[in-house]
């Protein structure tokens, strides 16, 4: 049993070796007659080996195996019509080498083993090897490749089938098949580059039960590569590099790809320059560098260097492609700009600037409108004084060369400057420096007007100087001559007035009152703008400056007129009072305050700060205006005894309150309210009586006596109206006086009714006769017209319309009575058509008396009524009058 059970192990282990690493038995590659080294052959597929142990190795010196199973030649090799074979060997630590023999033929015959044919039996049952073709073979065409057979043809009558990408797919027709025989051919040559391989799936049936007799196999078929792809540029050959770089600055990388298969000879390339000694490339990175510094842009801006790359390792039998790679030199500062000319002249006009008076230009050879091109130009020497600048002309690159100070050809005739060109960027990779140009300017002579001895001066004046005082001299001269004949000065403008001017000498007096207090002068000084003009009419200007001197001419003030103290029950109240003074210190401020020594006793007064005292009440007093002496004095002690006005009331805010009365009224004070009423009664009984009452003129004769209006050229109070003078007339029927009304002739007044005295817009003129005074204004009022240069009227006797002829016995009563008709219509009628603001400016005022108010007193309080037969009230009636007025144009318009 032992003994059988050893047999049995060593049989397995027998098995196992010969099953464990498996190559192919052999293979047929068609060749080149001569290889060339390094030409992959073909390529050892092992099953079931171990990876990490693998051995491959091949006995003919000729040929070295990689550890991936390429076999490639490792120098030309020569192939016999014969062929020519040599074996590979493959082994692992799971057993003994397995033997691989490779047939190397150039043309299509195909040994066969005796009894075995092509096929060995392995651990599957299909044991066809990879096939390889050679790619873009010449042909004839079809060739065959091999025969795929299954072992149950040996059991079976069998027929086989293939399909896949190059039988019944794209590209269909390639292969061709015998279904009977299992031999597989193919028809036309095939592109490496299009399709490296190619997997078909053979299926093997019985042809009575059309039931497959194996598995399926797919079946690989390599296409080996042939160099039939020269490399190409894989982008354009454009590179730049500056100007003077160092050796060996990179310019650039060529890179190219083949088509070719990847990781062999055919598609390894190497690169070349050609035709420099200026550039190199690195054969296998493909990079360009510099090989000198002198590369200058100025002298070839762009160089054209022929590439060449190549297959196979570079090798001579290599495919090549040729390119021309184009390098840009790119610029650098390496050229100053230069001056076309070695110096210049200029000239210039004395006393003008801005003036462009030069230009120049410059040459630079680096590239244009770059910072390394675009000059800069500086004035180095000459211009102490700032009279230049120089600017650049964008578009022609040249230098502008401007007087920017007036010269003076008195004081400089010559003016020499050195100006230097240079750029935007600094110079780089050169020697050169910036250069330099004389600049020689001549300064032109002009007949000028005169100048004065400076441009401004000043003068110190004191206040309130006396008219006639001689101030200072401000004069002028020929800035060419030097000398003043013939000059001669005015003033310009002077807006205070203060001086005056001796046109021959310049001498300048105190014309009028010099004041630091004017508006006229502005922190205590006055300008005063001269001419000096000589034979020539030409003119040079000055300013003198008068500065005023202060002196102690003010007095400090209390501006306020009124001062509020608000007062409080039981509390002394006090109210600050402020001073003022024109002058500056130390003719002002602090001031001095007290009280006079006079003083009543009610206040008591106290220094608050520099300008202001504080005024306290020394007991209560009641509300009321009081006028309290103050002595204010400044610094210097000059002052005097000021007033401040003290309003004493209840306030609000600050604000004194309005009076309120709460009186109660006696018996006389309610007749004294009643009594303008009454008044205005009877006011209106007359108004009506006017209104509805048409009457012809009457021509009013003067008796003699007088009427109330009279003559006065005096600012003081008038005399005051005999109330007997205001009566109305009494008519008396068929009885003639010197007036007549409705008769037929009348007697022609010639008086004037005092000194002519009308009124117009509510004032009193003088010089007006009262004729026409009554033809224009009371004809419009009362209906009265004249008739052959007469008078006629008519007055309303009663309510039943009827009218009756009356005659005035008294002529100086018929006067009165149309002077105060006249008077109260002219008044209605400019009431009648103003606004309520006319009636402030409408009473007639007494000027300069300062006594009691309005005899009529306020219409509309309590105020008692001193003569119910002054007529002055009239004017002071305002709105309540308008009212009336306004009622009784109505009715007049109505009537008419």
């Amino acid at each position: 049993m032992a003994n059988i059970f050893d047999v049995n192990i060593v049989f397995f282990l027998v098995l196992s070796c010969v099953e464990s690493c498996l190559i192919p038995r052999s293979v047929h590659v068609v060749v080149p007659q001569t290889i060339p080294a390094g030409y992959l052959v073909t390529k050892v597929q092992a099953a079931d080996c171990d990876a990490n142990s693998v051995q491959i190795s091949v006995e003919d010196p000729s040929f070295t195996v990689s550890s991936n199973g390429a076999v490639e030649a490792v120098a030309a090799v020569y192939v016999p019509s014969t062929g020519r074979t040599f074996s590979v060997w493959a082994q692992d630590n799971n057993g003994p080498k397995s033997e691989m023999e490779v047939h190397l033929i150039h043309s299509l015959r195909v040994r066969k083993q005796a009894g075995q044919g092509l096929l060995k039996r392995t651990k599957r049952r299909w044991s066809p090897p990879p096939f390889n073709i050679l790619e873009n073979d010449p042909g004839p065409y079809p060739k065959i490749i091999d025969r795929i057979v299954s072992d149950t043809e040996a059991k079976y009558a069998v027929y086989y089938t293939i399909s896949g990408p190059g039988y019944n797919e794209h590209p269909v027709d390639l292969f061709s098949f015998n279904t009977k025989t299992a031999m597989l051919s193919v028809n036309r040559a095939i592109d490496r580059e299009e399709f490296p391989s190619f997997t078909l799936r053979t299926r093997v049936f019985d042809e009575k039960t059309k039931q497959e007799t194996d598995d399926f196999l797919d079946v690989q078929i390599v296409i080996d590569d042939v160099n039939d792809n020269a490399p190409q540029f894989s982008e354009p050959l454009q590179y730049t590099v500056l100007e003077h770089s160092k050796p060996g600055t990179v310019v650039g990388k060529v890179t190219a790809t083949d088509r070719d298969k990847a990781d062999s000879d055919h598609a390894k390339v190497k690169y070349f320059l050609s035709d420099t000694n200026q550039f190199y490339i690195h054969m296998d990175t493909g990079v360009i560098s510099t090989m000198t510094n002198t590369l200058d842009r100025e002298a070839q801006d762009t160089h054209f260097v022929k590439v060449v790359i190549r297959d196979m390792n570079g090798r001579p039998d290599g495919l090549s492609t040729t390119g021309t790679a184009t390098i840009t030199l790119g610029d650098i500062n390496d050229n100053p700009p230069t001056f076309t000319k070695t110096s210049y002249d200029a000239s210039v006009k004395e006393n003008e600037k801005e003036i462009l008076i030069l230009r120049i230009p410059v040459e630079d050879k680096d590239l244009i409108n770059t910072p390394n091109w675009n000059s800069k130009f500086v004035i180095t020497k000459g211009n102490e004084k700032g009279n230049f600048r120089i600017d650049r002309d964008p578009k022609t690159n040249e230098g502008l060369l401007y007087v920017a100070k007036p010269l003076d050809y008195e004081q400089t005739r010559n003016v020499n400057l050195e100006v230097m060109a240079c750029n935007e960027a600094e110079l780089s990779s050169t020697d050169a420096k910036w250069r330099t140009v004389p600049v020689n300017v001549s300064v032109l002579n002009v007949d000028e007007g005169p100048e004065f001895t400076a441009p401004t001066v000043r003068f110190i004046v004191k206040e309130n100087t006396p008219n006639g005082t001689l101030i200072g001299t401000y004069t002028a001269s020929d800035p060419e001559t030097k000398s003043s004949n013939g000059i001669k000065y005015y003033k310009v403008t002077d807006p205070a007035g203060w001086i005056s001017v001796d046109k021959n000498t310049g001498e300048l007096r105190v014309a009028n009152t010099i004041d630091r207090e004017s508006p006229f002068a502005s922190n205590g000084t006055n300008n005063v703008i001269m001419k000096a003009v000589d034979a020539s009419s030409k003119t040079g200007t000055g300013t003198v400056i008068i500065q005023v001197e202060d002196i102690n001419d003010n007095m400090p003030e209390i501006p306020t007129r009124e001062l509020v103290l608000c007062g409080k029950g039981g509390e002394l109240g006090s109210v600050p009072v402020v001073a003022e003074d024109k002058d500056q210190p130390p003719f002002s401020y602090p001031f001095s305050f007290s009280l006079p020594k006079d003083n009543d006793g009610k206040w008591s007064l106290k220094r608050f700060n520099d300008t202001s005292a504080t005024l306290t009440q020394m007991k209560e007093l009641p509300n009321g205006i009081y006028n309290v002496p103050i002595d204010i004095t400044d610094l210097q002690g000059f002052g005097k005894t000021q007033t401040a006005k003290i309003r004493i009331c209840q306030c609000k805010n600050g604000v004194c309150l309005a009076k309120q009365s709460s009186v109660s009224l006696g018996g006389l004070a309610l007749l004294a309210m009643l009594l303008p009423l009454a008044l205005l009664l009877l006011l209106g009984l007359l108004l009506a009586f006017i209104c509805v009452t048409k009457g012809d003129k009457v021509q009013i004769e003067d008796g003699g006596d007088g009427g109330i209006l009279l003559k006065s050229n005096t600012e003081g109070r008038g005399e005051e109206v005999d109330p007997s003078l205001i009566t109305y007339p009494s008519a008396v029927h068929g009885e003639k006086g010197s007036v007549m009304l409705n008769s037929g002739q009348g007697v022609k007044s010639t008086s004037t009714l005092g000194a002519y005295n009308t009124q117009e817009n509510g004032m009193y003129k003088n010089g007006v006769d009262v004729q026409d005074i009554y033809s224009t204004q009371y004809d419009g009022h009362y209906g009265a017209k004249q008739v052959g240069g007469h008078f006629r009227g008519q007055l309303v006797g009663n309510s039943m319309g009827l009218e009756s002829r009356h005659l005035f016995q008294d002529s100086a009563l018929m006067q009165t009575w149309q002077t105060n008709g006249l008077y109260l219509h002219q008044k209605l009628s400019y009431l009648g058509a103003e606004e309520d603001g006319r009636y402030a400016d409408d009473i007639i005022h007494s000027y300069k008396f300062e006594g009691g108010g309005s005899a009529a007193g306020s219409v509309g309080c309590c105020s008692d009524y001193g003569d119910n037969d002054n007529l002055d009230f009239l004017n002071t009636l305002g709105p309540k009058f308008k009212t009336l007025a306004d009622v009784c144009k109505k009715t007049k318009r109505h009537e008419q």
